[in-house]
């Protein structure tokens, strides 16, 4: 049996098991995803090791620990400095960030996007902000605080907070912050997404499962909306790739949807 994890803190709540239990039943592949709960980042490294898995995504709060613990990390990881997947290769733990291209595949169903305005200056920001640089689409980040936009600024991405914000045309606003999650919060003031809103086309939040307070706003000015599902699904899918070593066809995909719905 091939073990894989998902490490978070808290990690209760993670859906990823049932969507990689899924796509392993359907390529009957010799697989078992579990949830792991790690309290102490720094043990992370070791419990991948002790437990022998092959491959374990990373949630919150542990993606920066987990890429400085990294023995090799590919691609854009290199850039956000935070991974989600780790892969067991040649005695050696290999790290990737799928949120990235996860992101750019679940906003694929809006078409042709030129001007973004991203809410939030987390790991999960640092993603985003950076498939849609290299995917040469133009990306503002709005972020409460100055205190976390040095990242963005060292990219060459434009930021703004909230006192500076000058309001223009965006075709898609992106909530990245948990607002909404648990609350019935808006990710920035009224008086700021409002008539950003009334000129966008679409809007999507990182936040999965239900209709936020920043969705519905949106919905209520025209925008098309969607959720974080996608986005959890088609990073999902990548890691499941790496994990299994295949491509994922339809039939794969489909059954992990259903799995991440619990259907």
């Amino acid at each position: 049996m091939n073990k894989f994890a998902i490490f978070g803190n808290p990690v209760e709540h993670s859906k990823s098991p049932q969507m990689h239990n899924a796509g392993f039943k359907q390529l009957n592949f010799d697989g078992e995803y579990v949830k792991h709960l790690i309290e102490n980042p720094n043990t992370l490294k070791n419990t991948f090791l002790q437990e022998k898995y092959l491959g374990a995504n990373i949630t919150v709060p542990h993606k920066e620990v987990a890429f400085n613990e990294a023995d090799e990390v590919r691609g854009i990881a290199n850039k956000i400095k935070a991974v989600n997947t780790y892969i067991y290769e040649n005695d050696k733990i290999v790290a990737y960030n799928t949120d990235a291209p996860g992101f750019l595949k679940a906003i694929e169903s809006f078409g042709v996007i030129k001007n973004v305005l991203l809410l939030g200056a987390g790991g999960t920001a640092k993603a985003i902000a950076l498939a849609l640089q290299e995917s040469n689409i133009n990306v503002t980040v709005l972020n409460r605080s100055e205190g976390k936009l040095d990242f963005f600024k060292n990219e060459g991405i434009k930021c703004t907070t909230w006192d500076s914000f000058e309001t223009c045309d965006f075709d898609l606003v992106v909530n990245s912050t948990s607002a909404g999650l648990k609350d019935e919060y808006l990710p920035a003031p009224k008086e700021i997404l409002e008539p950003v809103l009334e000129k966008a086309s679409f809007a999507f939040d990182c936040v999965y499962g239900k209709i936020t307070p920043f969705l519905a706003l949106a919905k209520d000015k025209n925008c098309e909306v969607k959720d974080g599902e996608d986005m959890l699904l088609f990073q999902g899918i990548l890691a499941f790739e790496l994990f299994t070593n295949t491509n994922a066809d339809n039939s794969v995909v489909e059954v992990m949807r259903k799995g991440l719905r619990g259907e």
